[in-house]
């Protein structure tokens, strides 16, 4: 029999606030952190609007540490100290052997690409920065939280474009199921709001003049944003024996591909992906109470969602309350579904589900109670977290009070 996997601590950084606490008031709030982006590189980008983080807190880092580090790794660095923080664990020598780290990145180190282009091509320079190899690479955020917390178990990047935080956590919750280690640091990071990466986005039209409304009728597509999620994932023996307070469990995995087009979802591959997920969390869809969606605000996509959401929990599907915090936090791509798991296990602590916030107008083709604009109580006992990406690629989560 598997372990079983419980959360023991959270750590987040987004434009709703600099630690998992203020990103959950944000969320009970309804409170949005998409508007003007100030990066002063954007001066020809047509939609300047996302979810950026204006001030990063003190963080105390060491400048030996930051100086290899692009922001996607410091904001990975700063959520998982909070997360370290809040469980009460210290790694030491012989401890640090039975604890890893695994983070989601979907774009990784386009600031540092960037900032070399720019002094190669604009200043005139006729180098790169020193460090511009480790600091773009995918795996760096992991390798980065592993020496700030002296983790020397599993360790290793997960990229899956937007779902690579959920992706990340699955392999983690494998790690502890299959004994390789006892405690993983597990979550996702992304620092997008840069021209390169802007402006390709631009170029798919899909992004929201304005702001972020999911599911209604009146949307005009996705914000982008940044940040980091980071939880510390344990074996349920493992908190039990240090007497640890336990957040949530992390029930279940479901995972899937669509197998149909880089960019345009299927209905069929999320409903899948819930279906394994419940399957392996021992769920039925009337024991599920809230569900984070994908809920990117695209036309498209929300329609999908909605539809493969009714074919995986049928007749219950009406009854669950669903919400999409991008519609706060925007779409941080590899950092989405890592935000996103601070609300399912806030939500099952507090019994409110957060909203849908900028809703304005029902959808008859997005149906479902998608707890507009004004959070709810209601008591959580389970919930599902929705990641679907480019590529076809699907991971949805479970996790359930303890």
């Amino acid at each position: 029999m598997s372990r079983r996997v419980v959360i023991t601590g959270l750590g987040g950084i987004c434009a709703m606030g600099t630690s998992a606490g203020a990103i959950w008031q944000g969320m009970r709030a309804g409170r949005s952190g998409i508007g003007p982006i100030e990066n002063q590189h954007l001066h020809d980008i047509k939609v300047r609007t996302g979810a950026e983080i204006k001030t990063l807190p003190e963080h105390g880092i060491d400048r030996k540490q930051t100086v290899s580090m692009d922001r996607f790794s410091l904001l990975a660095v700063i959520a998982a100290r909070e997360a370290f923080a809040q469980s009460g664990l210290a790694a030491g020598e012989d401890a640090g052997r039975r604890m890893g780290a695994t983070v989601g990145v979907g774009v990784c180190g386009w600031e540092t690409i960037e900032e070399n282009y720019r002094a190669i091509l604009l200043e005139g320079k006729n180098r790169a920065g020193i460090f511009s190899v480790p600091k773009v690479m995918p795996g760096a955020a992991a390798g980065q939280v592993s020496m700030a917390l002296g983790l020397r178990g599993p360790v290793f990047g997960v990229t899956s474009a937007c779902s690579s935080a959920n992706h990340a956590i699955a392999s983690a919750v494998d790690q502890i199921r299959l004994g390789r280690a006892d405690v993983m640091l597990a979550g996702g990071s992304d620092a997008p709001l840069v021209w390169g990466v802007m402006k390709a986005w631009e170029a798919l039209r899909v992004l929201s003049p304005d702001t972020c409304r999911p599911f209604s009728a009146d949307r005009q597509g996705l914000s982008l944003g940044e940040g980091a999620g980071m939880a510390v994932l344990e074996s349920y023996e493992h908190a039990s024996a240090r007497g640890a307070a336990i957040l949530a469990e992390i029930a279940g995995v479901g995972l899937s591909a669509d197998a149909s087009d880089i960019v345009a979802p299927t209905v069929d591959g999320p409903e899948q992906a819930m279906r394994a997920c419940m399957a392996d969390a021992g769920l039925n869809p009337e024991d599920v109470h809230y569900l984070n969606a994908h809920g990117t605000g695209t036309k498209a996509n929300d329609q999908i969602e909605t539809a493969a959401i009714k074919r995986a929990f049928g007749a219950h599907a009406g009854k669950l309350s669903i919400s999409s915090t991008k519609s706060m936090h925007a779409h941080c791509l590899g950092a989405s579904g890592a935000i996103e798991m601070i609300a399912c296990v806030m939500a099952i602590r507090e019994g409110l589900v957060p909203p849908t916030a900028n809703y304005r107008e029902p959808d008859p083709d997005c149906d479902l109670d998608v707890t507009p604009n004004v959070a709810r109580e209601r008591a959580v006992r389970a919930a599902l977290s929705n990641a679907f990406a480019f590529g076809g690629t699907n991971a949805v989560l479970a996790f359930k009070a303890v």
